[in-house]
């Protein structure tokens, strides 16, 4: 495995189904599963780590505090004609935070994994 600088984790509640979804949708190649702890996941340049309930990532913080999937922080997938990406991923039932957003930059729409973390799909202008 290439090691590169930086690698986005993600905390999902089900690894298996994590790594179906950006597998199948979004065209992510498992790289390695360490079997319902964690997957490393690969695409283009970005190395995306999946940490489920078992995983180190997953414990509780010294105050108690649990991490949790979620959130706005995101990905940010750069994909060729948006709106035919989004009727795809809507016919497979993804779920989508918001409709298509017009910039000066791009389009964008952020849709959700499985466990609800936020993934951004934008085509530039």
């Amino acid at each position: 495995m290439e090691v590169k600088m930086a690698q986005v984790r993600y905390i999902v509640h089900d690894v298996e189904e994590s790594v179906s979804f950006y597998t199948s949708q979004l065209g992510f190649e498992l790289e390695q599963q360490y079997g319902p702890a964690m997957a490393i996941l690969g695409k283009d340049d970005l190395k995306l780590w999946l940490a489920g309930p078992p995983a180190s990532a997953s414990q509780p913080m010294p105050d108690g505090s649990e991490p949790q999937p979620g959130g706005w922080c995101r990905i940010v997938l750069t994909v060729p004609e948006l709106a035919s990406v989004v009727e795809r991923l809507r016919d497979a039932n993804v779920r989508f935070r918001n409709e298509i957003i017009e910039g000066p930059g791009g389009n964008q729409i952020l849709c959700e994994d499985p466990s609800g973390n936020a993934i951004e799909l934008f085509e530039p202008s």
